[in-house]
Formats: C-alpha cells, sequence, structure tokens
C-alpha cells in the first residue's frame, strides 16, 4: 500500500496512490490525514488496504496523480529523528578531519533530533538565504513508526515500523562545525528536510524489505548527472529496529514518529572510499562525502556545495525500473 498527501492545510489530505503512482484515490472517508490513520492504525489500516485494492481493480472513481501537488506524506509529525546507521560515512568524514574514530560508534549508534514542525514537499525548491552556508543534499531512507513503548526491544521496534520512504535531509554544512563546538548539537545547520511524494508499508516492498534495512540503490542525481547510486541495504551498520529501539531507550515514541537512516554511504569494492560513478564507482549521497574522499586523496576538497539554480534528484526504482517512492525533485534557491 502506497500512501500520500494532497497538499491541503497544514497536515494534507490523505490519499491512496496506485502501485504504479498514476492515480490515487481520496482516503478522507477513512481518515483525513495521515497522522489521524497512523493515530489509529489497528482500526483504520485494513480500511485503507480494501481502498488501495480497489483502486487497483479500478473499482472506484480515482483521479491522476501528480507529484508536484503531493506535500510531504508528513506534511508535519511529532517527531524526526535521524540516526548515522552508515558508519562508513563517519568514518570518512572524520578520517578527512584526522579525527579519531571512537569504537563506540560501531555498536552505539549516533542520533539527532531534527525539526518536524514542517517538512519540504518532494518537488517544493529548497531555501538558501546565503550560499556561504555550504548547502548539501543528503540521500537517506526513512521509516515512520506506530506507538512504540520505553525499552522495546529490537523486534518490537521492527513490529512498530508502519511505513518506509526516503528523504532528502538538508544540511548547511559549513555552520555545522561551529554549533558542533558549542557541545550543543545541530540546529541552525539542520532546515526543513524534503520527503518522498508515496511512503510505502513494508510488506508492499516483498524482498526490498528484508531485515529492517531497505535494499536497493538509491539514485541522486545532480543537475542531471548521475551522482549516486549507493544500496541502501549495504554497510548499514545498525538496520532501522535497532535505531527505533535506541530512540525508545528511554522514552516512548509516539505515533507519527519519523526514524532517518541518516546518509547512505558504501565503501568501494576494494574495501577504500567510494568512487565517483563516472569512474565505476557507486558515488554518493551526498556532496560532503566526495569532498571528504577528494580531501583524502587531494589534499583539499574540489567539489563545491550547492548553489542557487541545482537540480537535486533523488529516488529508488523498482524490478520494472518505475520510482518505487516516487521522486524527490528540488531546486536550490528557486
Amino acid at each position: 500500500m502506497k500512501l500520500a498527501s494532497l497538499k491541503s492545510g497544514r497536515d494534507g489530505k490523505l490519499v491512496v496512490v496506485s502501485n504504479d503512482l498514476a492515480y490515487y484515490a481520496d482516503a478522507a472517508h477513512i481518515a483525513p490525514t495521515l497522522q489521524a490513520a497512523l493515530d489509529d492504525w489497528d482500526h483504520l489500516s485494513l480500511d485503507l488496504r480494501n481502498l488501495a485494492t480497489d483502486l487497483e481493480h479500478d473499482a472506484i472513481p480515482k483521479e491522476r496523480f501528480h507529484e508536484r501537488e503531493a506535500a510531504s506524506p508528513l506534511p508535519r509529525a511529532y517527531q524526526w529523528a535521524d540516526g548515522s546507521a552508515y558508519v562508513n560515512h563517519v568514518a570518512l568524514v572524520r578520517q578527512a578531519r584526522a579525527a579519531e574514530m571512537p569504537e563506540s560508534f560501531w555498536h552505539d549508534p549516533l542520533m539527532y533530533q531534527g525539526g518536524s514542525d514542517g517538512f519540504l514537499g518532494p518537488r517544493d525548491a529548497i531555501p538558501l538565504a546565503d550560499a556561504a552556508w555550504g548547502c548539501d543534499m543528503e540521500a537517506e531512507v526513512v521509516v515512520v513508526t506506530g506507538d512504540v513503548p520505553q525499552g522495546a526491544s529490537r523486534d518490537e521496534a521492527l513490529a512498530a515500523i508502519r511505513l518506509v520512504g526516503l528523504t532528502n535531509d538538508v544540511s548547511l554544512r559549513n555552520l555545522i562545525p561551529g554549533e558542533l563546538a558549542k557541545g550543543f548539537g545541530f540546529f541552525q545547520s539542520k532546515p526543513a528536510s524534503a520527503m518522498s511524494p508515496v511512503f510505502v508499508t513494508p510488506e508492499a516492498l516483498g524482498d526490498r524489505w528484508k531485515d529492517g534495512k531497505l535494499h536497493g540503490a538509491l539514485m541522486v542525481d545532480l543537475n542531471g548527472e548521475p551522482f549516486g547510486r549507493a544500496d541502501a541495504g549495504v554497510d548499514m551498520t545498525f538496520d532501522f529496529g535497532t535505531l527505533v529501539a535506541h530512540a525508545a531507550k528511554t522514552r516512548a515514541l509516539g505515533a507519527g514518529t519519523i526514524i532517518g537512516s541518516g546518509t547512505v554511504s558504501n565503501r568501494d569494492a576494494d574495501g577504500g572510499p567510494g568512487k565517483p560513478v563516472a569512474q565505476g564507482g557507486l558515488g554518493y549521497s551526498c556532496i560532503a562525502e566526495l569532498r571528504t574522499v577528494e580531501t583524502i586523496q587531494g589534499g583539499k576538497p574540489v567539489t563545491p556545495f550547492l548553489k542557487t539554480g541545482d537540480i537535486v534528484r533523488i529516488w529508488m526504482e523498482d524490478e520494472h525500473h518505475h520510482p518505487l517512492f516516487g521522486v524527490i525533485e528540488q531546486a536550490v534557491g528557486g
């Protein structure tokens, strides 16, 4: 089942979307918003699945689904926490600045709490007031949970995952060092993120959802050129069950909590840093990682961060090369 929110008010209008993303059916008679559906998932999810089945069989009225009319599936959420499950990414960044990699990073996930009072739609522009801030995209996988009790085990956390999607977790790289130096985490360096047009139930993903990981190439293009093709199911040190359980260690998580994977990152086939797509590698899911590799290999970064007019495109394909979650496509500052 694929769910989306059309732009309408602050919380959007819930719709069920066909598997090919061509059509939608209004779900307002079941739940007005996705958050309302998540709040009462045990009772409403069957009705939503039946609606999705009727849509696939042309048994109900339907309308064309246009991704430009979609908000984030959750236009705002009660909680957004982003992990760093691909420790390869963290290790590279620390190596570039000659910082030691603590051993704990391999068994205790990093996580920060981001702003969730407003997400960008999948085709909304990335606001950028000052190019000197160092704007970067970060292609990631996200999950949305139901209610998760405090102290939930990994298996309990996995069972609480309701939906899976993608995000562009926008970062302002040049603001990060100053904020981290204060010892109090990200804030100004983490503006609004964008979510994929649809979120998908885990069972609808088939073999792509396995062991708490989403498997498949996460496609990233920058200005029409392939930038990243890393496999989200490879080199993921912490699966989503572990990440959700980590977030719930000392607090219960409310239905509608979004948990991110952090930047998807793969090592090269020889075990070293990834190579650009143009050189036969899987590329990168953010510019910072490419700049890190450039620093390690050449002593300084060469690739600039995003500037006004740049176009970022993020998606994942099914076996027929059709987008699974729709496409995040954003212009910078436009």
